[in-house]
């Protein structure tokens, strides 16, 4: 259970990552007419900035992130950012020319309307971790949203202030790292994208080329997700079920990937759907799951207790009643019960327990 994760808890956040090289190009829209501006050289950092600036740019990635891998539908001798990578890391090509390459197909890409202008920030790290190894990593990040900041300097009792526009390290919009490990396969890849939409889809895949790889993080995400899903959006409109009762059913399919180490989906649907009606129709929403995401989630696979956590996150066992009162339903759903008071009006909920925390 999760056997590339199990290792270390600690990725490519390490105390000790440090930036060996560091590049930047500005590019526009093409598409719009926007302009792409290369730097001449990498930027020259003191100690101290290259410190700072890893720490941020590692920061934004945690062990309980999804891995991706480069890929192609015909070959990885076809994806661009892959094959820059892979030069970068075999020290076969001059990095920073590299990250120029790396801009340049950013750029010839970004023909989308939606695509955003921004600086693009290509870093050579070394001493990370990843699986309890040390390996060096590329980090390839994309700022497109601007703060306002007061530069205020002071000369003796005299202070004078300047108003700047910039990136904050903390808000960066878009990023992936890249490590060397599993290169056969299109490498090790963690990946974030603070969009949506169109905008996510042009930077993992277009951009980048990259897909989620079928390990079990993957496969017990995407179990979670379809399951959430049809719950809270297909079944009502398929099947009568009290509220309560669909908090039950969202309770139990947590419950089963939190109490087992490996998934079967027969026993799964004998344990937690139960009911053949309720069967039948969640088979006939994960093909169309399936099929609109394209997705293959296999009968057994071990459950990756990082995915778990993750989902928890956004499963809400929650009643929402007006806006007046949200009760949380963490347990049996026989103890409480539903009515109607005739004299009053108002439909009621009464429960019962034994003891107040």
């Amino acid at each position: 259970m999760d056997n590339y994760l199990s290792a270390s808890k600690k990725c490519a956040m390490d105390s000790q990552a440090t930036i060996k090289q560091l590049s930047v190009h500005y590019t526009g829209n093409k598409g719009l007419g926007q302009e792409f501006v290369q730097s001449a050289q990498p930027l020259e950092l003191n100690d101290r900035d290259k410190h700072i600036i890893a720490e941020a740019f590692l920061a934004k990635f945690s062990t309980d992130m999804e891995r991706y891998s480069f890929t192609n539908a015909v070959s990885l001798d076809y994806n661009v950012v892959f094959n820059l990578c892979l030069a970068i890391f075999a020290e076969d090509a001059d990095f920073h020319k590299s990250t120029v390459d790396i801009a340049t197909h950013l750029y010839e890409s970004a023909t989308h309307p939606k695509i955003k202008p921004g600086e693009l920030y290509i870093c050579h790290f070394e001493h990370c971790e990843i699986d309890g190894k040390i390996a060096e990593a590329i980090g390839i990040y994309k700022t497109e949203s601007k703060s306002n900041f007061l530069d205020l300097q002071q000369a003796g009792h005299d202070f004078s202030m300047m108003l700047r526009e910039g990136a904050e390290l903390t808000k960066i919009d878009k990023g992936c790292l890249v490590f060397p490990t599993n290169g056969e396969k299109g490498f090790d890849i963690f990946l974030f994208d603070h969009n949506r939409g169109e905008e996510a889809v042009f930077w993992k895949e277009t951009f980048l080329g990259v897909a989620p790889q079928a390990n079990e993080y993957h496969q017990t995400n995407q179990f979670l997700n379809l399951t959430r899903q049809f719950i809270a959006k297909d079944m009502p409109g398929h099947l009568e079920m009290e509220k309560t009762e669909q908090i039950d059913l969202l309770n139990r399919s947590v419950e089963y990937f939190k109490n087992n180490e490996a998934f079967d989906k027969k026993d799964f649907e004998e344990t937690v759907l139960q009911e053949g009606k309720l069967i039948s129709a969640f088979k006939q929403y994960e093909n169309t799951y399936s099929e609109m995401n394209d997705v293959e989630i296999p009968d057994t696979f071990g459950i990756s207790t990082q995915a778990v956590k993750k989902q928890l996150r956004v499963f809400k066992s929650v009643l929402k009643l007006d806006k007046n009162f949200h009760i949380y339903i963490h347990g049996d759903k026989e103890l409480i019960e539903k009515g109607y008071d005739e004299a009053v009006g108002k439909k009621y909920y009464k429960i019962y327990y034994d003891e107040e925390a």
